[in-house]
């Protein structure tokens, strides 16, 4: 039996994590960082960890549990002052996006730990590229069957969320011609995108157990989906977002999911989810992102991403107002993302003044 916590937590408790690239001060290219980091942190205390993510030149800031957005806001600015403090004391800064513009994610060294070094053998050169970052936001759930509800009725609208949070137009030196690079690199792992469908959370305990039993993984996070249940912090994760730069729209995506997965569990129990529909939409959101057209939860028609997120709002802002949560969302526009912000500063400046203004806006406020 996998170790549970569900409803020890406030309910509709929040935890981010933030994945987060370590740059060359100089250069502004990726570096291995990510121990001078964990050190020059050690011993202080924060709302919240730092910890090792798959490549050196990566860090990952995860806060501490969370009843709000506005709590979570300020803990992750605390979080990131903290990361580029260690950073600069070792002639390095953090930036925060779904890729970096120009370092080749296969040239990065891996994180020093065995886990990370057994993953990478297992899955070779898939392995090597997931040089992208990605926002993890917890939500906390009352018990193990109203996750699997919630994970349900979250699926259908997270290709919007992906379109909306699209910030990795590039990846190792090139324009992709993608909003997310990101969601594509991640895509080539193996369970990745979305879950089966799975009738009761006791099925996917055993899919799980299943899997670890026969040596094809070592626990449930060594499953990638886009959504997942957390059973140790008694949370559903959703890990479809970009890693957004300003961490505005961090504590955005953090309201509209907390939102969601309210609006979900006090209403009817949804149906499945339509595999179909979610691998169309959420191609769709990597490659237009905010200028996607997508399959309506419904099925029966396409939407723009402008009006679908308009619907989503009204949908959840009942839930949203008990919340107290309609500051954070002021900041959603559905017109554009930040990945059309790269693209502007590089196609006019170049790549390194895309990584030099991601750097930049990743510690202040737009």
């Amino acid at each position: 039996m996998i170790e549970q916590h569900f409803g020890e937590s406030a309910l509709w408790s929040l935890g981010i994590e933030e994945e987060v690239l370590i740059l060359d001060a100089d250069t502004l290219a990726l570096s291995p960082g990510v121990e001078a980091v964990l050190d020059g942190v050690e011993g202080r205390e924060l709302a919240g960890v730092l910890k090792m993510e798959l490549l050196a030149s990566m860090v990952e800031l995860s806060t501490s549990v969370c009843a709000t957005p506005q709590e979570a806001l300020v803990a992750l600015r605390e979080l990131r002052a903290a990361a580029e403090e260690s950073a600069r004391a070792n002639g390095l800064r953090i930036a925060a996006a779904g890729t970096h513009p120009f370092s080749l994610p296969q040239a990065q060294d891996i994180a020093p730990d065995p886990r990370y070094g057994e993953f990478v053998e297992y899955a070779g050169i898939t392995a090597r590229r997931q040089g992208v970052c990605g926002l993890h936001v917890h939500v906390g759930m009352p018990g193990p069957e109203q996750c699997m509800r919630a994970l349900e009725g979250v699926l259908p609208w997270l290709p919007l969320v992906l379109a909306l949070s699209a910030n990795s137009p590039y990846l190792a030196g090139e324009e992709t011609g993608l909003a997310s690079a990101r969601a594509e690199v991640l895509a080539e792992l193996p369970r990745a995108a979305a879950p089966p469908v799975f009738g009761s959370y006791a099925e996917w305990e055993a899919f799980v157990e299943r899997f670890v039993r026969i040596g094809l993984a070592d626990g449930y996070t060594r499953f990638w989906w886009d959504i997942r249940p957390h059973p140790r912090f008694g949370t559903l994760e959703v890990r479809a977002p970009d890693q957004p730069t300003a961490v505005e729209n961090t504590a955005a995506f953090a309201a509209l999911l907390q939102a969601l997965c309210v609006t979900v569990l006090e209403g009817p129990a949804p149906a499945p989810a339509n595999r179909g529909d979610y691998a169309q939409n959420r191609w769709a959101a990597l490659r237009f992102g905010p200028r996607a057209e997508l399959i309506h939860p419904d099925g029966e028609r396409l939407v723009g991403v402008e009006e679908l997120t308009h619907e989503l709002l009204a949908l959840i802002e009942p839930a949203v107002r008990v919340l107290g949560s309609a500051r954070a969302l002021e900041v959603l526009d559905p017109r554009s993302c930040e990945g059309d912000r790269q693209l502007e500063v590089g196609r006019e400046h170049g790549l390194q003044a895309v990584a030099a203004d991601t750097a930049e806006r990743t510690l202040r406020s737009p």
